[in-house]
């Protein structure tokens, strides 16, 4: 591939952008950190509270995490929140689980007075705006990701995203099979979302994105063939995948804000010789825990990587940060889906 390509890892506290430019050295390619739309809306909705304001969702599924969160403080404060059905999924698979919450389900908006807040995880407008500034040239090409829990209207989005990723896992744990560059899966709503936003993107999950990043780390590359544990602690999330070669053996996934270094260094020791269970992480507020039998121990080679990593320093793990940029590692995992890397 040889044309210039907009990567952007989507996380809950903030969205990572590379603007790859083949012929420049990857180090030299324009890349930004900024808030993550999930942010933006939220801050958009505690804006319209404070001014006392009716709002009105419309656009896409997205993220949800800030934005459910002002939501739910803008309707304790007894004012009015209306979505469309396609925008109100963000919020809940289940429409009348949404309804139950205080929003009420419309195809327009009810007054002019509601605040208008578009969702969704991209907005090409903005970027647009934001790469014109600097006079580059916008690209054709895209690749992104997000995290996907899956779609059920009855299923815990815990035991679901759990569910694919242990299916993932026993049928040969290959992480370029999560990367979709035509057909995604029905199943992940929140990635088709962004396909409609962006027809022909390539599009994975952000897990997949960060382990894929790891493996790029040129310090990382020479234990894979031995094995590796990959560990991105993320804002919200962290995951941890055994990997050897290009396939992943293990893999469980917690909630960043229900570890302490403790926990999360005790979950890593039983994890390293296959003895952690998927009860023990989903008892404890996590997603679970999975292996394939072939699995076994071992895995000594931590890599870690994500904006938390701080909080395991003291166990002085390796810290990846492919070419020079621990925050751009969803974005190089990405490349590296595209096979660019």
């Amino acid at each position: 591939m040889d044309n210039k390509v907009i990567a952007i890892d989507v996380g809950s506290g903030t969205q990572d952008v590379l603007l790859y430019q083949p012929g420049t050295a990857l180090e030299n390619c324009p890349k930004f950190i900024v808030p993550s739309r999930t942010q933006v809306v939220a801050a958009q909705i505690r804006k319209a509270s404070s001014a006392g304001r009716e709002i009105f969702l419309h656009g896409h599924l997205m993220g949800g995490g800030a934005c459910s969160q002002a939501l739910k403080e803008h309707l304790a404060l007894g004012l009015k929140a209306y979505a469309t059905p396609k925008a109100a999924l963000t919020f809940n698979d289940n429409l009348e689980k949404v309804k139950t919450m205080g929003i009420e389900l419309c195809s327009e908006a009810p007054a002019p007075a509601a605040a208008s807040m578009w969702m969704g995880d991209i907005d090409t407008s903005a970027l647009e705006q934001a790469i014109g500034a600097f006079g580059l040239e916008y690209p054709q090409k895209w690749a992104v990701a997000v995290q996907d829990h899956g779609y059920s209207k009855t299923e815990s989005n815990r035991t679901l995203r759990f569910r694919l990723w242990k299916d993932f896992v026993l049928q040969g744990g290959d992480l370029k099979t999560l990367v979709f560059q035509e057909e995604i899966p029905e199943v992940f709503t929140r990635m088709r979302a962004v396909q409609e936003i962006l027809p022909g993107a390539v599009i994975t999950d952000t897990g997949t994105a960060a382990l894929m990043g790891i493996m790029a780390d040129p310090v990382v590359k020479p234990h894979l063939e031995q094995g590796i544990l990959a560990v991105n602690v993320g804002n919200s999330h962290t995951l941890v995948a055994a990997i050897r070669g290009e396939r992943v053996y293990g893999i469980f996934e917690h909630h960043t804000s229900l570890l302490t270094l403790e926990t999360l260094a005790a979950f890593v020791k039983r994890f390293q010789t296959a003895e952690l269970t998927n009860e023990e992480v989903f008892q404890h507020g996590g997603h679970g825990a999975a292996w394939h039998p072939e699995m076994k121990s071992g895995w000594d080679f931590v890599a870690v990587t994500g904006p938390r990593r701080s909080m395991v320093k003291s166990l002085q793990w390796y810290e990846a940060a492919p070419y020079g940029d621990m925050m751009l590692t969803g974005c190089f995992g990405l490349l590296a889906g595209l096979k660019i890397l």
